[in-house]
């Protein structure tokens, strides 16, 4: 295993970044009456995913502070799911594209309960 020195460098990192982008372009199109609602809401639970993956690398010497920020990453991808659901029923996207996305977090789902059930592989 190669040896990590920044989430930057972590798949699960990278993939909920990747994920955040993709919802911030995507959202650009839903209609205005909606900027401060569900666009911000999806728009902040899709971020905070990534970045409570970036606060839990820093913490991953303390064994359940790192468990707790990377329980709250997964918390929030599951949020951004039920705003991609709104999304999908208020007609902003298609079901191509809802189904996608919820495939991307369940992958950075399943990555984060791995790594919350075996903390030692990562704390020092």
């Amino acid at each position: 295993m190669k040896l990590i020195h920044s989430h930057n460098e972590l798949e699960v990192y990278q993939l909920a970044f990747e994920a955040a982008m993709e919802i911030f372009e995507l959202t650009r199109s839903f209609p205005i009456e909606e900027r401060y609602s569900l666009v911000d809401q999806i728009r902040r639970s899709s971020r905070s995913v990534a970045s409570n993956i970036a606060e839990a690398f820093r913490k991953r010497r303390y064994p359940k502070a790192f468990v707790a920020k990377l329980s709250d990453s997964e918390g929030e991808a599951a949020e951004t799911q039920v705003w991609l659901n709104f999304s999908y029923n208020c007609n902003y996207i298609d079901n191509i594209k809802k189904n996608k996305l919820e495939q991307k977090y369940d992958h950075i789902i399943g990555k984060l309960v791995n790594m919350i059930k075996f903390p030692e592989k990562w704390s020092f």
